[in-house]
């Protein structure tokens, strides 16, 4: 069940499923008791709650008469799909030779292209508990700078994904 609600602090309108006990406005962070909530309408079909929340807010600015004109929303989800270029098409028109596109990505798939951030974790990987700068000198030897490899071995050691002890490093 689907229900159109509105907040009595800032008059926002908002979709909430179900009937949970309690609901925040998503404009001003009030927290509100659903069941003391103004509901304007309820339903089990979502696209019928957009609907409805949408023409009120229309309505709200003076546009219900060019929102009636509209198409249902389920309507202009499926004409969507249809709507715009596709990538192929998109890039002819920029200008792109798609086929050229297509063969260095294959050949970079080939070539088993790496990150810089993957290339500082390989270092961690195959280096037996490396320092900091045999790990540069290793990230530098594959076209890493110093300053990404040392940034990314702080982030790496931050986010836990690897160990420092007494200025050694090992992935964990």
């Amino acid at each position: 069940m689907y229900s159109v609600v509105g907040c009595n602090e800032c008059n926002n309108l908002w979709i909430v499923d179900g009937r949970p006990e309690t609901t925040q406005c998503s404009r001003c962070g009030k927290r509100h008791r659903f069941g003391k909530l103004k509901t304007f309408v309820e339903t089990a079909d979502e696209d019928r709650a957009r609907e409805v929340r949408s023409s009120m807010l229309a309505n709200r600015q003076g546009h219900g008469e060019a929102f009636a004109e509209l198409e249902s929303f389920a309507e202009m989800d499926s004409q969507v799909e249809d709507a715009g270029v596709d990538e192929t098409e998109f890039l002819e028109r920029s200008g792109v030779d798609v086929d050229e596109v297509e063969t260095a990505a294959e050949r970079d798939r080939r070539s088993g292209s790496t990150s810089k951030r993957e290339i500082v974790r390989e270092a961690l990987e195959t280096l037996d508990r490396p320092t900091a700068d045999e790990v540069v000198a290793y990230a530098r030897d594959r076209g890493v700078s110093r300053e990404y490899a040392e940034r990314a071995l702080e982030k790496m050691v931050r986010g836990g994904e690897v160990s420092e002890s007494r200025g050694r490093y090992r992935p964990l």
